[in-house]
């Protein structure tokens, strides 16, 4: 077997088994590593699941003509109208940005802090990742001033960066980057013939309607594409369904040829009956939109009554404006984190909050961050409860922070903190 390639797990699938083999071993353990949204599935997308469950041959490879025109429609109540024809369909959108990695070949730029599988990928497809900072407080979209920086010397140096991976908004930090960050970094772009590859599945988890996401799309719709999923927005994880906008023009059609051709050779088609359900959610009916709007009120309060608790144990934190995920950085508590605990790092931090407490996340390194950082991700997607029950009256109450379960995790993510910041030794 080829040991070219380094082929690790996925630091937040990894996270996750970990703590299931925990807790079945009987451990109290407290879960905000991944990022599963942990809510039931909308009654109206199970009976259409079940409905299409005869649907059993292949289909086209793009995905059937319903599913890509629900979603061209979606696209367009955004104010980015596409052609039914370049849109594809894929088993998740974890599957769709890897074979578009594989479809426009060469090096890719990627943000840091990034989602953990964006490097990874990159890899994976031959390429090298090319790690650029984002500026502060606008995760997920590199700085466009250092993009061009980075480019330029891999070029240079006889490297070959052919894209550029942005996240709006963004994982891990929950933060969204401002119109102007990503108009500066779509004419970079333009300037460096780069293609703008946007990871837009959290789109709809912004808190404020009145100041939504822009994509990359609004500003180079010649040169970037964008892809999305059910996965955040409608709790469907498990479903594997995502989709991608291609762009109108020589190269958009260039990427959906090659993109069509990797995916008949890796995945053939999506599964029919996910498809036919999914058309009819990306269409937006009522039960949809209205689900959406619940889940996005419910992540809102729970992540920012987390994110008091933080910052009252002395982190410094971004403001979060989208997503279930916090980014905290305890570089102000490193001096005593040394003194008291022997942490000099995201990693020693992880494991000591896992080892001690029993709470698992992910340290900052997972997101491409320096062993130094101490930035860890926090995602509140598993608080909402065990059971259905729990999670659907977490999703229906208007004060979900009330609910005993929520509260009791909150009240422990304070315990834990306040005690790991506390100048003498910790509680065992």
């Amino acid at each position: 077997m080829s040991a070219t390639v380094p082929v690790t797990m996925s630091a937040t699938l990894a996270a996750d088994e970990a703590l299931t083999r925990r807790r079945r071993a009987g451990e109290e353990v407290l879960s905000l590593a991944g990022g599963e949204i942990g809510l039931p599935v909308l009654p109206g997308l199970r009976e259409r699941l079940a409905a299409a469950a005869d649907r059993n041959a292949y289909g086209p490879v793009a995905g059937s003509a319903a599913l890509r025109s629900a979603a061209a429609g979606y696209w367009e109540r955004r104010d980015l109208a596409v052609d039914p024809g370049l849109v594809v369909c894929g088993p998740g959108s974890k599957p769709l940005l890897f074979a578009l990695l594989l479809a426009v070949g060469g090096d890719a730029v990627v943000p840091v802090p990034s989602w953990v599988s964006y490097a990874a990928q990159a890899r994976l497809a031959g390429a090298r990742p090319i790690p650029v900072a984002t500026l502060p407080g606008e995760g997920g979209v590199p700085d466009p001033a250092a993009l061009r920086e980075a480019v330029v010397l891999a070029r240079a140096a006889g490297r070959n960066p052919r894209c550029v991976v942005v996240t709006l908004p963004d994982n891990p930090t929950g933060t969204v980057a401002t119109p102007g960050t990503v108009e500066r970094l779509a004419r970079a772009a333009r300037e460096l013939d780069l293609v703008i590859v946007s990871d837009e599945i959290y789109c709809d988890l912004v808190f404020d309607a009145g100041r939504p996401a822009i994509s990359p799309a609004r500003f180079a719709p010649e040169r970037t594409v964008v892809t999305t999923g059910l996965t955040k927005n409608l709790a469907l994880g498990g479903w594997r369904l995502g989709v991608a906008r291609l762009p109108e023009g020589p190269l958009g059609r260039e990427v959906h040829t090659r993109l069509v051709g990797i995916a008949s050779q890796i995945w053939s088609s999506t599964a029919a009956p996910v498809q036919a359900a999914a058309a009819w959610a990306l269409a937006e009916p009522p039960e949809v939109v209205a689900y959406v709007g619940a889940a996005r009120r419910l992540h809102e309060r729970v992540v920012r009554a987390a994110a008091g608790r933080i910052t009252a144990a002395g982190a410094a934190l971004a403001p979060v404006r989208a997503t279930c995920y916090l980014y905290p950085d305890f570089q102000p508590l490193r001096e005593r984190l040394a003194e008291v605990h022997g942490v000099h790092g995201g990693d020693a931090l992880a494991a000591l909050l896992a080892d001690r407490y029993g709470v698992g996340l992910l340290p900052g390194t997972a997101f491409g961050e320096s062993a130094h950082c101490l930035r860890v991700r926090i995602a509140t997607s598993r608080l909402y409860g065990e059971t259905e029950a729990e999670r659907l009256a977490a999703l229906d109450a208007a004060d979900p922070i009330r609910l005993p379960w929520i509260s009791a995790s909150l009240d422990r993510i304070a315990e834990v903190l306040t005690d790991l910041a506390a100048s003498d030794r910790p509680t065992p």
